[in-house]
């Protein structure tokens, strides 16, 4: 019985002892694998965008205007057509008129001030007509005084005293430097004052067209009322763009002429003084 007992316990110590090693040993495997395993990186970690990949352009989406000057131009009969090209015609002849008489008193202004340098230095009138400008405004008065002061001669001539035949004749060619500055002021005058109404019969014939296609079709809604309408009130607003740079060119060129005359007036008087003088 000694024997026995000697010999179970180291082979119960031996079963014991394996099942500990099989029951373990996996666990610290496990342990390793995951110790030795590489890291991952993180998920919120973006990935290299591609090269050479062509982003897609956004393009804008255009909308055609129902209810703009092409659908005024191309929807109206011949009236609202007529009406827009007279009130084009109107404004082209304003702003030529504006600059061309602009030109001309800036000319007129430059000649006063070469005829205030030059004219009164020369020995005589004709020496100083002949260092003027052939277009210059001051030589045709000195050229007009001229022939008066030479051809005072003939039967009904002379029974006019020399004073008044001369200043007669220098006055004269001041009306006419007059008359020259005044031409198309009155297309101005004339233009800021009717342009106004044009657009007005325009804006009341588009309406009235407006309505009737309304009340032919049984429709009254914002969309087909807005648009004809808003149409025809373009129609105003074109006369009141014409009207208003006529006017005020007209008042502007009003008030330059009149600085410009004063000087032509000036010089005019002087050598009206210079003629009676005799010094020719």
């Amino acid at each position: 019985m000694s024997l026995m007992k000697i010999v179970r316990a180291p082979f119960l110590a031996a079963c014991i002892a394996l099942l500990g090693a099989v029951a373990i040993t996996p666990v610290d495997a496990l342990a390793q694998e995951a110790a030795s395993a590489p890291v991952a990186a993180p998920a919120d970690t973006a990935a290299p965008a591609p090269t050479g990949v062509a982003t897609p352009e956004l393009k804008k989406e255009t909308i055609d205007n129902p209810y703009g000057l092409e659908a005024l131009w191309t929807q109206g009969d011949f009236v609202a057509r007529g009406t827009l090209i007279i009130m084009i015609i109107m404004s082209m002849g304003s702003w030529y008129i504006i600059f061309t008489k602009l030109w001309e008193q800036s000319k007129l202004m430059k000649s006063a001030k070469a005829a205030a340098e030059t004219f009164w230095t020369a020995g005589s009138v004709k020496k100083g007509a002949e260092t003027l400008d052939e277009a210059s405004a001051f030589r045709y008065m000195a050229e007009q005084g001229l022939k008066a002061a030479d051809h005072h001669e003939g039967s009904l001539v002379e029974q006019i005293d020399r004073h008044t035949w001369i200043g007669m004749s220098v006055q004269r060619s001041v009306d006419n430097i007059n008359s020259r500055l005044q031409d198309g002021l009155a297309f101005l005058a004339t233009v800021g004052s009717t342009s106004p109404f044009v657009g007005l019969f325009g804006t009341v014939w588009g309406i009235y067209h407006a309505l009737t296609q309304i009340g032919i079709s049984g429709q009254a809604s914002i969309d087909k009322v807005a648009g004809p309408v808003g149409e025809a009130l373009i129609m105003t607003a074109f006369g009141l763009a014409v009207a208003v740079p006529a006017v005020m060119g007209y008042n502007w060129l009003i008030r330059r002429n009149k600085g410009a005359m004063e000087r032509v007036r000036a010089f005019s008087g002087d050598l009206h003084n210079v003629l009676l003088a005799g010094k020719r």
